[in-house]
């Protein structure tokens, strides 16, 4: 299978489910059958699709002998939780670095980052005006401290991390098959732009 072609760390616990929402498309009508795949149960660092992304953005970073991730998010990011979390989890360093002042009051994903050890790194918006060149700033710094870094994009959005959502399209049709369902639309939501690549 072509899948088979492109390396991947198993972050997640899948297949997650494709479950019926009856009180929803009640709500909508009744002429509609509307259905939800629950990716926000994928078992890494309290869920989220961001895990199929990063099963293979993980899998790139430690066939290249990477021991650090850095990538960059809002300071409530999901994103930037599971990175975190994935992290965490094969013993790798977590760099984050936010284009926002310093939030004095730790709470919600940011203070998930902190507790799964992930190193924060404030840039001020108004001094800052391109968050990658700052990431390539602090690789380079690491890199003179003896450490091997993997730069992830925002919101793991790059050829490699959609190859996540590719997997999930199949997984998708494979449970839809196996429950005999047909679907009209595809609904999702999209912030880096990445899920639907």
């Amino acid at each position: 299978m072509y899948l088979a072609k492109f390396p991947r760390v198993e972050l997640a616990t899948l297949p997650t489910a494709l479950q019926p929402a009856p009180r929803f498309s009640k709500a909508l009508g009744g002429k509609v059958n509307i259905w939800i795949k629950r990716d926000d149960n994928s078992g890494l660092t309290l869920g989220g699709n961001k895990a199929r992304k990063l099963e293979f953005l993980l899998a790139d970073a430690l066939r290249q002998g990477c021991d650090t991730l850095i990538t960059t998010g809002g300071p409530q990011s999901n994103h930037c939780r599971m990175t975190a979390g994935a992290a965490a989890k094969v013993g790798m360093q977590c760099h984050l670095v936010f284009s926002s002042s310093s939030f004095d009051l730790r709470q919600g994903n940011l203070l998930v980052d902190e507790l799964l050890g992930a190193q924060l790194h404030w840039c001020d918006p108004a001094e800052v005006d391109d968050i990658n060149k700052e990431m390539s700033k602090l690789a380079n710094e690491l890199q003179a401290q003896g450490r091997r870094p993997y730069i992830i994009p925002l919101g793991g959005s790059n050829s490699l991390g959609a190859m996540g959502y590719v997997y999930a399209v199949r997984e998708f049709l494979q449970q839809a098959d196996a429950l005999g369902l047909q679907f009209a639309s595809f609904v999702h939501a999209s912030g880096s732009g990445g899920t639907q690549a």
